[in-house]
């Protein structure tokens, strides 16, 4: 079967990557490209969708090349993509009518608020597994309608298509045959009953927004069309779909209920596996379906932590006591023992389990002999301890699981001093993923075994090779005080939120 190779398009925040993996899931060919991030007022955020498409052609091309192999070796294309994001575009001309809306874009943060007020939060919870957040697509669908001139009017009459950007790419790919998604992009939309994986009309008549709007939702593994010859020089066949953090907890292997992974990035997304048992959570934390392989949903508490590696980037441009991300571990282990000092890195508010958009970054227990070693370790353990926080809420909501293991990718998870300190906080057993590329690994498989090529969920798990661990502290005590004083310093940080 054209000897497994399988092309990944990895579309990101703020670059896009796209590799060609060999049947043994190495990476023969990486290619990747930055795209402008646009700001237009304070808390909005938008990407050109020309930038996504040209830059995931672009990228797909040079990963093709690189491996020295031509698209007619591609046995098939998976793609993992930015959650949320919102493009709205017009049937009769393939172009967008306004930019990109972003998943980190706040403008919708009232109209949520609006239907919070309303009563419409106990549906949307129940229905779709989400909180009411302007973090979702469906206020922003709502909000290009009703900004964009004659919006409104011709998405009534059936001309307008909304995707989040699997289902963009996926339009241009194949020549705008095909208006798809999948399964995990839908249900970030709070727009997807997670109960039967499709639409739902209570919920789209919440936000006033048309049917036909809509893409066809499909599983993780199915037939989403074939790549137009004159884009990558072949027609190559699209099979597998999933959002860049279900994308992750795939190519983590994290296939039993139990299983649980966190990838480190700007933020951090962690991910628990619940097999086909929805959990709905007492503790403020997601409820998302993992993926759909085969005729059963599996389903995932999910946690979000709005800053994780940009603590270490605030060190770095912020703060300038770092040059390069790599030098916080070098510097948090010179810090003073006998100064513990907490970030609470609410730039842009607490996420889950907190969830408070109007705090903000605070800093507790300064001394006049803190300095730059111990901001370094303090934002590093802020990483550890927030991940401490959704951990602690999963073992909440569903007992049964052990957790006795956390898989870990992403940038941060790199360093090796925040990975045992990880460990030790967490106090359980870090495993670190042995491939970079865990989320385009996850699209990769999606697509692989969807051509038949690949290996089937067990084998895949088996044949996975896992990196470092890192094994907790016996020092139960130190943790103990550890997370009590963390715990104070966030209930300092709301409190002071909500009397500012």
């Amino acid at each position: 079967m054209k000897n497994g190779f399988i092309l990944a398009v990895d579309q990101g925040t703020t670059s896009t990557r796209s590799i060609v993996f060999s049947s043994d899931f190495s990476a023969k060919g990486i290619d990747q490209q930055e795209f402008p991030q646009q700001f237009p007022r304070s808390g909005w955020v938008e990407h050109n969708p020309e930038d996504l498409w040209r830059t995931t052609v672009e990228t797909a091309r040079g990963a093709i090349a690189n491996a020295g192999l031509t698209a007619a070796e591609i046995a098939a294309l998976g793609i993992t993509n930015q959650r949320e994001t919102t493009v709205v575009w017009d049937r009769r001309t393939g172009k967008a009518i306004h930019n990109a809306i972003v998943w980190q874009d706040r403008r919708t943060a009232e109209a949520c608020d609006r239907l919070r007020r309303e009563g419409a939060a106990e549906l949307i919870s129940t229905r779709s597994g989400l909180l009411i957040d302007a973090y979702f697509s469906a206020s922003k669908i709502a909000w290009i309608l009703d900004n964009v001139a004659g919006a409104r009017a011709a998405a009534d009459a059936g001309h307008l298509a909304f995707g989040t950007v699997d289902s963009w790419l996926v339009y241009r790919l194949t020549g705008g045959r095909k208006h798809v998604t999948d399964i995990t992009n839908a249900c970030r939309t709070m727009l997807c009953d997670i109960a039967t994986g499709q639409w739902d009309e209570d919920l789209l008549q919440c936000f006033n927004i048309p049917r036909s709007l809509l893409p066809e939702i499909l599983d993780n593994v199915d037939t989403f069309g074939v790549t137009e010859r004159s884009i990558l020089g072949a027609e190559i066949p699209i099979r597998g779909v999933a959002g860049d953090q279900h994308a992750s907890l795939i190519g983590q292997a994290c296939f039993e209920p139990g299983m649980m992974k966190a990838t480190y990035g700007t933020g951090c997304f962690a991910l628990l596996n619940t097999g086909t048992e929805r959990i709905t959570s007492k503790n403020r934390l997601l409820t998302t379906i993992g993926y759909k392989i085969g005729p059963e949903i599996t389903y995932a508490l999910e946690g979000s932590i709005f800053v994780a590696g940009a603590a270490i980037q605030w060190l770095r441009d912020g703060l300038g006591i770092i040059s390069d991300a790599g030098q916080s571990a070098d510097l948090a282990a010179k810090a003073d023992a006998q100064q513990q000092i907490y970030l609470v890195p609410a730039f842009t508010g607490l996420g889950a389990p907190w969830w408070d958009p109007s705090a903000r970054a605070s800093l507790f227990g300064m001394t006049r002999n803190s300095g730059p070693a111990e901001l370094a370790r303090a934002a590093l353990d802020s990483i550890c301890l927030q991940t401490y926080d959704l951990m602690h809420a999963m073992k909440g909501d569903w007992p049964e699981a052990s957790l006795s293991l956390l898989r870990v990718d992403g940038g941060v998870s790199k360093n090796d001093w925040a990975m045992q300190r990880l460990a030790n906080i967490v106090g359980v057993g870090v495993q670190r993923a042995q491939s970079a590329e865990s989320t385009a690994l996850g699209a990769a498989w999606l697509a692989g075994y969807g051509a038949g090529c690949w290996p089937e969920p067990s084998r895949f798990a088996a044949e996975w090779v896992a990196g470092e661990s890192f094994s907790p502290s016996t020092d139960t005590e130190w943790n103990r005080a550890l997370v009590k004083g963390w715990e104070a310093a966030v209930r300092a940080t709301i409190q002071f939120a909500a009397h500012a």
